[in-house]
Formats: C-alpha cells, sequence, structure tokens
C-alpha cells in the first residue's frame, strides 16, 4: 500500500461534529494520545511522590496531591485530545448538561461520597494513619479515596466506609492531635491489705513500662470498699495509635502485679459469701411418737 493510499484511507470521514469532519485518523489517533498521555501521568506522579517521600513529606498531603495531578492531567488530555480531532468543546455543552441532570439524579450517593472525599483530603479531619472508632469498629486509615476510605480494623479485615459516612456521622479519631490515648487498669485486693502499699505496688508496675509517657503522670485512685474488694485504678497515658498497644500495655501492668503481689503477700480478691446458719432450730414432735 503506497503513501497516497494511506493518506486516503486515513482521510475518510466517518462523522461530522458542528461542521468538523471527524476522519479515520482522527480516530485512530485518539486511543495513542490516551495511552501516552496516561504512561506521561504515571511517571510524571511517581516522580513527585518519590521526591515527596524522600522528604519526609505528610502521607496525607502526598496522596491529596496525587488525586489533583490525575484530575489535572486527565482534563488536559481530554481537552488536547479534543483539539487535536478538531472537535470543539462547546459542541458538548449540550450532552454534557444533559448527562449531567439525569446522573445527578441517579447517583446521588456516588456524588455525595465524591465531594465528601475530597472535603476529607482537603480539610484532613481524617488523615492516613490515624486510627479511628466508627460505630462498632475501631482500625488504622490505609487509604482515603474519592468514593470510600479504606480502614484495616485491629482483626486485621479491611473496611471500606463511604466517605460521607465519616462527616456526617461520629467518628472518634484516637489520633486527631497526637498518638497519646489514656487507658487504665483495675484490680481488686482483699480486705486487711495495706492500702498505701497496695498504692505504691500498682504505681510501680505502671511506671516501669518503657512506653507509659511521663507528662502526663500515672495516677493510683483508691476507687471503693467493694462488696469483696478493696478496690484500685490506675489511669495512665501511652504513645500508641493501634488498639492492640492499649491491651498489651494493660497486659503487662497486670502481669507485673501478679509478680509484686505475691512478693508482697498481697491476695487479689475474688468473689466470695458468707453463709451463716442459725443452729437454735425448735423441732415439734407429736405426742404419738
Amino acid at each position: 500500500m503506497d503513501l497516497a493510499k494511506v493518506k486516503e484511507f486515513l482521510s475518510y470521514i466517518v462523522f461530522t461534529v458542528s461542521d468538523q469532519s471527524i476522519t479515520l485518523g482522527h480516530i485512530l489517533l485518539i486511543p495513542v494520545i490516551l495511552f501516552f498521555g496516561t504512561l506521561f501521568t504515571r511517571w510524571f506522579v511517581k516522580l513527585i511522590t518519590k521526591r515527596l517521600t524522600t522528604q519526609n513529606k505528610d502521607p496525607h498531603s502526598i496522596h491529596l496531591l496525587q488525586r489533583v495531578l490525575r484530575v489535572i492531567a486527565v482534563t488536559i488530555i481530554l481537552i488536547t485530545t479534543l483539539e487535536l480531532i478538531h472537535i470543539p468543546i462547546t459542541a458538548f455543552a449540550f450532552l454534557s448538561g444533559a448527562i449531567a441532570i439525569g446522573f445527578g439524579f441517579g447517583a446521588q450517593n456516588i456524588i455525595n461520597n465524591f465531594i465528601s472525599g475530597w472535603i476529607l483530603m482537603w480539610e484532613r479531619p481524617i488523615r492516613i494513619g490515624d486510627f479511628l472508632e466508627v460505630d462498632d469498629a475501631k482500625g488504622m486509615v490505609e487509604e482515603i479515596n474519592t468514593r470510600s476510605t479504606r480502614v484495616r480494623r485491629v482483626d486485621g479485615v479491611h473496611l471500606l466506609i463511604p466517605n460521607s459516612k465519616l462527616l456526617e456521622n461520629t467518628v472518634v479519631n484516637w489520633t486527631l492531635v497526637d498518638s497519646l490515648v489514656r487507658t487504665s487498669v483495675k484490680v481488686g485486693v482483699a480486705y486487711g491489705s495495706p492500702v498505701k502499699k497496695v498504692a505504691e505496688l500498682i504505681m510501680q508496675a505502671t511506671v516501669e513500662q518503657e512506653t507509659i509517657v511521663k507528662t502526663p503522670q500515672p495516677i493510683v485512685i483508691f476507687d471503693d470498699f467493694g462488696d469483696n474488694a478493696l478496690a484500685f485504678e490506675v489511669t495512665f497515658w501511652l504513645d500508641a495509635s493501634v488498639e492492640g498497644g492499649l491491651r498489651v500495655m494493660r497486659s503487662n501492668i497486670r502481669f507485673r502485679l501478679e509478680e509484686l503481689f505475691e512478693e508482697h503477700n498481697i491476695i487479689v480478691a475474688y468473689p466470695q459469701r458468707d453463709l451463716h446458719i442459725d443452729g437454735s432450730l425448735t423441732i415439734n414432735k407429736s405426742p404419738n411418737s
């Protein structure tokens, strides 16, 4: 096939838009532009991400920048494609308006989640790496997408939470300001135990843990004279961003308390009941017995 026949083949008019003839060459040009445009976009976004990561920038800011760059790139690629194939953008004004109206009625939830996703990424009430409590689920944010947010639950299961739910409902963000969280350990000792010594041992078992912060200081409280025990509670802060860290720390303190109580002959109380039996019972005998 010679060059003249190739030009004639590519010049074949397929259809016309706003008095602009769209040839077969224009149609074949579209996938080429999209392919190289997408390839360049991925390379550019990857390059920017790598540079920002080496500079220890905020992962949330990097994620937001990736989204913005992709939206800008897609817009530029579409406009460039239309310009190269000589299709004016005004030709799609009426069609895009009709599509927008129909799409708006049929996809309100999708649009709501999409806008909520951009609000989350821009205002940053929730960031990548935050530890959230949503309804009965607790987990760490791994990714914020335009429609949903991916959360890795403490048991390893991944949750996809619609972005609108994170904005419209109450969400507990344990690490919104910092990664400091407060928790407590309760213990009951038998009546007759030296309460001041018990308080000292509880404080010792707590401050020996390395991840517990020094400020604010742990506080030991003689909580109550219980039915079966003298109740104590120690409250402390630690640097932990996951629920597992809290559970492990409480367990470590309990292990250490058991050792210290055993060394000082302090008994951890357990439920018990005292039964009093009245032995003065009157037995009535019949006259015929």
